[in-house]
């Protein structure tokens, strides 16, 4: 069994391969499934082992959390390379992104799936993540409309809804990626570029979409309320003849 199997290693070493298989089992089975005698197992050593170096089944898990989301900010950071224009940038923090979800599932499962299903405290780990992916997405998203603009007039919180909007679409894109055979991080960052840069290309060149004009509150549509509607034919009063009907009739 895995105590069978221990080797005299570093223990900084010993404990990121510790990490390795928990991933992979938490990423496979989930947090309630997870069996730290597999994990164990996987890693090549003993259970207790697992317990000294790491506490509990808790604490490994937000160890794997902990690893897992900075590994993956820090994969879409290195991957936008400045200097690139706008939608340069764009498309190689998506492919960035994209290619990390791609070679690690596991990771991307314990921390999109698990985590945010376990409770507060991972999910609290994770939405920290998030938001500095965010936080980054906005500066790229608000450097884009400097260079565009000069004197930009993108409100601040319309760049933070852009990019949380990139953000939470690029993550719904790696699920159905990882759950849909063939599907290469390159095509998957392709089919976001197709989706958001269109519409933010035109809103970098000062062309917003604008709303269709619909009828306002002074102006309510037919069979709206605050609409009148006419009056019944037997229900109008009677009006007075013009005086030059009356003087022919006379």
């Amino acid at each position: 069994m895995g105590a069978g199997k221990t080797k005299r290693m570093p223990r900084a070493v010993r404990e990121q391969q510790m990490l390795d298989a928990a991933v992979s089992v938490f990423g496979r089975r989930g947090y309630m499934a997870a069996s730290m005698d597999e994990i164990a197992e996987l890693a090549g050593v003993s259970k207790p082992l697992v317990y000294l170096y790491l506490n509990s089944k808790d604490d490994l898990f937000s160890a794997c959390v902990d690893r897992e989301a900075r590994a993956l900010t820090e994969a879409v950071r290195a991957g936008v390379r400045p200097g690139l224009s706008a939608d340069g940038q764009l498309w190689s923090g998506l492919r960035a992104f994209f290619t990390h979800t791609a070679r690690h599932p596991d990771a991307w499962r314990v921390l999109h799936l698990h985590a945010r299903t376990h409770g507060e405290r991972f999910a609290a780990e994770v939405a920290a993540m998030r938001e500095e992916i965010v936080a980054f997405v906005t500066q790229l998203i608000a450097a884009a409309a400097r260079d565009a603009h000069r004197d930009p007039h993108l409100a601040e919180g319309e760049v933070a809804g852009l990019a949380e909007a990139l953000v939470g679409a690029a993550e719904s894109l790696a699920d159905w990626a990882g759950g849909t055979e063939g599907v290469t991080a390159k095509q998957a960052a392709a089919t976001l570029m197709n989706f958001a840069w269109a519409g933010l290309g035109d809103l970098m060149a000062g062309r917003p979409w604008s709303a269709p004009e619909e009828p306002g509150p002074e102006e309510p549509g037919p069979g709206e309320p605050g609409q009148e509607e006419p009056a019944p034919v037997a229900e109008r009063a009677p009006q007075e003849e013009p005086a030059s009907v009356v003087q022919a009739a006379g």
